[in-house]
């Protein structure tokens, strides 16, 4: 007896709620995923701010095809000199060669710890505070997501995503993103600040200048480091390479992932190598991976990395984006955040919006919601995206507003 490949997803993947999208894809390319019934998607979250550049773009296949042939894994992280490591760092710490260096404490960002993913680069950034400045506090906001390992739980800012996981590493404090009387809770205790530049599964909250200025102030006057979590906002998305050039600050430690790794797995947290350099004693190989920096994903990263800065896809995404706040307008549509390609459009309830997202998937176009705000639709498609492919989605959202 046959068994479709649908069932058999239901009976031996694990799963993480009881309505999954359950939509089988045979193939992706650029913005578009094709399912095995011949239906076309356009991608209009970018599996979640990972396809940054597309899917399957092809400086990306070009660069994984070409480590393939060299080698695959070869040694636990930090022991080998690997190319693909060494030139991807290399060209990150060039992004991070900015005139707000100088006014950092530590000064500038030039050493990469690669990691496989988001939340294994918030653990990693983690320690390395608490090893760096001797203490153990560390604040996050309120509906913030840094992800779903338990120190990184820890920070999250939900409590129903967490309260069943309990008891979470101590030693945590909230504040509200964007309260500038919330910044007074950060004192001497305080080892660091983890904090996106913007809110992303809070719904897309851009904060003041002022805010992210005075944010930065107050780390340096206390002692405490400024971990910036660019894991959904960098690599181009916002409209600068990283969001936090658009603030005039500049981090401790900086996170990335997602976008990164041009649809491989792949994280990173950054730092000086003053603050880095604590991890090689007391004790020896003060935090260790074995597979993260792997060299297929490094070079997928690179030529991500190459491909955004060659064309100027992170300025592109400033004019796409304000395509998108000017023709999505609705009477359903109470409001349209973000910046760049990040937005967020709230509507009335989740019940409203549901309906909504499950047309649009109907009819060929792939949006979603947020984790903590779950009455605003996600648009956050590849930077890759034309204008003409934007308006195309735009426009389906709008025809099944008009219809409900």
């Amino acid at each position: 007896m046959h068994i479709s490949q649908r069932q058999l997803f239901f009976d031996h993947l694990a799963q993480t709620s009881d309505f999954p999208l359950a939509i089988e894809i045979e193939r992706a390319e650029g913005v578009y995923m094709y399912g095995t019934d011949g239906m076309r998607y356009l991608d209009l979250i970018s599996g979640i701010g990972v396809s940054n550049v597309g899917h399957r773009h092809p400086a990306v296949m070009a660069a994984i095809q070409q480590q393939l042939d060299k080698y695959l894994h070869l040694m636990v992280y930090g022991e080998y000199v690997q190319s693909p490591q060494v030139k991807l760092a290399e060209a990150l710490a060039q992004t991070l060669d900015l005139p707000q260096a100088q006014t950092a404490p530590y000064g500038k960002i030039n050493n990469v710890y690669f990691t496989n993913s988001g939340t294994e680069a918030v653990e990693g950034a983690m320690k390395l505070a608490k090893r760096f400045t001797g203490r153990y506090e560390t604040i996050s906001c309120f509906n913030a997501y840094h992800g779903a390992t338990q120190g990184a739980l820890s920070l999250s800012g939900a409590e129903f995503f967490k309260r069943n996981f309990r008891p979470l590493l101590p030693g945590v404090r909230q504040i509200h993103h964007g309260v500038m009387a919330d910044l007074d809770l950060i004192t001497t205790r305080t080892a660091a600040v983890v904090i996106e530049v913007i809110g992303g599964e809070a719904g897309i909250r851009v904060p003041s200048l002022e805010y992210l200025q005075t944010l930065r102030r107050r780390c340096t006057d206390v002692g405490a480091l400024l971990i910036i979590d660019e894991i959904q906002t960098g690599f181009g998305r916002t409209g600068t390479f990283w969001a936090f050039e658009g603030y005039d600050i500049y981090p401790d430690i900086l996170l990335s992932a997602k976008g990164m790794g041009g649809g491989m797995p792949i994280g990173a947290f950054m730092a000086s190598q003053e603050v880095m350099s604590v991890f090689k004693n007391n004790p020896v190989l003060g935090h260790i991976t074995t597979f993260g920096g792997h060299p297929v994903s490094c070079a997928a990263s690179l030529a991500t990395l190459t491909t955004i800065c060659d064309q100027a896809l992170h300025q592109s995404a400033t004019q796409k984006g304000e395509l998108i706040k000017t023709m999505l307008q609705h009477p359903m549509i109470r409001e349209i955040r973000g910046k760049g390609l990040m937005r967020a459009a709230e509507f009335e309830s989740f019940e409203v919006l549901k309906k909504v997202i499950d047309t649009c998937i109907e009819r060929g176009v792939i949006t979603d919601w947020f984790l903590f705000c779950d009455n605003s639709m996600r648009i956050a498609p590849p930077l890759t995206i034309t204008e003409e492919q934007l308006r195309e989605a735009l426009q389906t959202i709008l025809d099944v507003l008009d219809e409900q």
